[in-house]
C-alpha cells in the first residue's frame, strides 16, 4: 500500500508531505484547489511522461517521492527481486523518486537506483491503479469490455495460446505472400541459373586451376626459347672448352691461393671464390636437369590453350575476372539451391498455413467458450451490484459472439458487447445508447469493485468517479467504496458528502495566495474538522447548525455501518 507521498515544486505545490492510512481515504476540497495534484504526482511515479510545465514557476526542478509497503504486494516484491532492486535495509519497503527539470528533462529512481520509465510502468502496475474521471467513458469501447471479461475470467493461458497461434499463422501467411509475389521472378531466375550452372559444371574449373593453367600456358608457349636459353647458359657456365664461368673462377682461385702467403688479406677473397665456384657448379647441374625434363609438347600446348581460352570466354560472359570464375560458380550454385529450396518451401507452406489457421481457430473457440462462461457470471454480478445503486430494474448482459467470418486478431474471433436495460419493458441495448452519465459511472464502479477480486494491485485511486451521482445513490456508492476499502487501500477524490462520510480517513485540499504566490496544501482532518468539511459540502460556504448536525449524522451512520 501507499504509505507516504512527498511532493516539492510540482504545479502549484511548493512542498507537501502526506502520510496515508489503510482503508478508504476521501480527498475533498473546493473546486480548483488541486485535489487531483497528488494523483498527477503519483502518475509520474508510475511512468507517465513529464513536461516542463509540471515544475512550479521559479523553481529549477520538481521532486516527487512515493513510499510503498510491500507486505500486501507480492508481485511487486517479486519484480524487485528479479530486477535486483530490493532495498537492502528493508525488503518490505519500496520508494520511487521522480525528478523533472524546468527544461522538461526527467530522471526516475527505484530504491535509489536510476531506471527507465518502462521499468516504472512495469513496477507501478503491481503497486497502484488509478481510475480517472474518463475511466467510465472507456467502458464504451468494445476492446475495454472484452478486456474486462478476460480479466474476470483469468484465462491467461488461453489468451496466450490464441495470441501465439495467431502470430504463427500471420507469419506463415506473410511468408507465403512474399514467396508467391516473387514466384515468377524466382522461376525466371531459376531457369537462367540452371543454364549458367550447367555450363560452368560442364567446364568444371578447379579452385586454383586457372592460375595453374596460366602458368603452364606461359611455359609451353615459350618452351623452345626456355630450352635454348637454358642450354646456352649451361654451356657458358660449365661446358665451353675455350672459356666457361666455372673454369674462370677456378683459375682465379689457383692463382690467388699461391699469393695468400704474401698477403693474408687475400684469404677472404679466396674463400668467397670457393663459395662462388660451388654455387656455379650447383646452378649448372640444376640447369642440366631443367633442360633434360623440359618437354616441348605441341599437343599439350593446344589442350592448355583451349581450356585457357574457354576460361577467359566464360569469365567475359559472366562479367567476372578469370581468377574469380571458380568462386562465381560456387555462388551461382548456392543461389540455385536456395531457389530450389524456396520452391519446395512454397509447396509445403500451403499445408502448414492451413494447419496454423486451424490451430488458431481451435484456440479461438476454446477462448470464446471461456469468455462466454465468464461473461454470464460477470453480468450476473454486475446486475446485482447496480441494482443496489438505485437502478432497481436494471438488466445487464454481456454478449460474446464467435464468428469464423469476423476479422481475426490476436485476441480471437469474438465480439464482446455489454448491454443494459434500465427500465422495465425496455429492450437491452449497447451502453452508449441507453445509459446516462451517472448510470455509466455506477456500472463502471460496479465493474471495478467486482474486478477487484481478480486484481493484485493493493492500492486503488478513484478520481471523481462519482460524477453524475447524487442523493441516496451517492450514499450507496460511498458504502461500496468503504467495503472495498476493507479489502484494499482506497482513495477517492469526491465532492459528495455522502461518499466522503463513508471514508475511514479524510484529507482536505486547500489553496492559499500570499503576496502573489499560490500554494496548495493537503491536511489530514480530525473528527471535528471532518464534520465541518462535510457540512461545507452539504450547505456550501454558509455552514448552518442544521448542516453540522446532518454532517455528524452522516459520519455517525457510516461508522455504525
Amino acid at each position: 500500500m501507499l504509505s507516504h507521498l512527498s511532493v516539492k515544486n510540482f504545479a502549484v505545490v511548493k512542498e507537501i508531505n502526506i502520510s496515508f492510512e489503510s482503508g478508504m481515504t476521501a480527498v475533498t476540497g473546493e473546486t480548483g484547489a488541486g485535489k487531483s495534484i497528488a494523483i498527477d504526482a503519483l502518475s509520474l511515479c508510475l511512468g507517465e511522461r513529464a513536461e516542463a510545465s509540471a515544475v512550479r514557476k521559479g523553481s529549477d526542478k520538481a521532486e516527487i517521492i512515493a513510499y510503498f509497503s510491500l507486505l500486501d504486494a507480492p508481485l511487486a516484491r517479486a519484480w524487485l527481486d528479479e530486477n535486483e532492486l530490493v532495498l537492502e535495509d528493508d525488503a518490505n519497503t519500496c520508494f520511487i523518486r521522480r525528478l523533472i527539470s524546468k527544461e522538461g528533462r526527467s530522471k526516475a529512481f527505484i530504491n535509489g537506483v536510476p531506471v527507465a520509465l518502462q521499468q516504472l510502468k512495469h513496477l507501478g502496475q503491481y503497486l497502484l491503479a488509478i481510475h480517472g474521471q474518463n475511466t467510465h467513458l472507456q467502458l464504451l469501447k468494445d476492446e475495454v469490455q472484452r478486456k474486462l471479461v478476460d480479466d474476470f475470467a483469468n484465462h491467461h493461458k488461453l489468451l496466450q495460446a490464441t495470441a501465439e497461434s495467431y502470430s504463427t499463422w500471420q507469419e506463415l501467411a506473410k511468408e507465403l505472400k512474399a514467396l508467391e509475389q516473387a514466384a515468377q521472378q524466382r522461376t525466371d531466375r531459376e531457369q537462367l541459373l540452371s543454364y549458367q550452372v550447367a555450363e560452368l559444371d560442364e567446364y568444371a574449373l578447379g579452385e586454383d586451376e586457372f592460375g595453374e593453367l596460366e602458368a603452364e600456358h606461359k611455359r609451353l608457349s615459350n618452351g623452345q626459347t626456355l630450352l635454348e636459353e637454358a642450354q646456352n647458359s649451361f654451356y657458358h657456365l660449365y661446358e665451353a672448352d675455350e672459356f666457361n664461368a666455372l673454369s674462370a673462377i677456378q683459375t682465379s682461385i689457383d692463382k690467388l691461393s699461391n699469393l695468400q702467403d704474401h698477403d693474408p688479406a687475400l684469404s677472404p677473397i679466396v674463400s668467397m671464390l670457393n663459395d662462388a665456384a660451388i654455387q656455379v657448379e650447383e646452378a649448372a647441374h640444376e640447369l642440366r636437369g631443367y633442360c633434360d625434363q623440359l618437354e616441348i609438347d605441341p599437343l599439350r600446348l593446344q589442350q592448355v590453350e583451349n581450356r585457357f581460352s574457354q576460361a577467359m570466354e566464360l569469365a567475359r560472359k559472366h562479367q567476372v575476372t578469370p581468377e574469380t570464375l571458380y568462386q562465381h560458380h560456387q555462388q551461382l550454385t548456392a543461389e540455385l539451391s536456395g531457389l530450389s529450396a524456396d520452391t519446395e518451401r512454397l509447396e509445403r507452406l500451403a499445408s502448414e498455413l492451413n494447419e496454423a489457421h486451424q490451430h488458431f481457430l481451435n484456440a479461438s473457440e476454446a477462448l470464446s467458450k471461456s469468455r462466454s462462461k465468464a461473461a454470464k457470471a460477470l453480468a450476473k454480478q454486475v446486475e446485482s451490484q447496480i441494482r443496489t445503486l438505485n437502478m432497481p430494474h436494471a438488466e445487464f448482459i454481456i454478449e460474446v459472439t464467435y464468428s469464423p467470418d469476423s476479422k481475426p486478431s490476436a485476441q480471437g474471433m469474438d465480439s464482446v458487447q455489454m448491454k443494459v436495460s434500465t427500465n422495465p419493458g425496455q429492450p437491452q441495448d449497447r451502453l452508449d445508447k441507453v445509459v446516462s452519465g451517472g448510470e455509466l459511472s455506477r456500472i463502471g464502479l460496479a465493474l471495478q469493485v467486482i474486478s477487484r477480486d481478480n486484481s493484485l494491485t493493493p492500492t486503488m485511486i478513484f478520481d471523481e468517479v462519482d460524477t453524475g451521482i447524487s442523493g441516496p445513490t451517492a450514499s450507496i456508492v460511498g458504502q461500496l467504496l468503504r467495503r472495498l476499502g476493507k479489502q484494499s487501500q482506497v482513495m477517492c477524490v469526491t465532492h459528495l458528502p455522502q461518499v466522503a462520510a463513508q471514508a475511514h480517513n479524510q484529507l482536505f485540499v486547500t489553496k492559499t495566495t500570499d503576496k502573489g504566490e499560490t500554494q496548495t496544501h493537503i491536511l489530514a482532518l480530525t473528527e471535528q474538522a471532518r464534520i465541518d468539511e462535510l457540512a461545507r459540502l452539504l450547505a456550501g460556504d454558509k455552514i448552518t447548525p442544521n448542516a453540522l448536525a446532518n454532517a455528524r449524522e452522516l459520519l455517525d451512520n457510516a461508522v455504525a455501518n
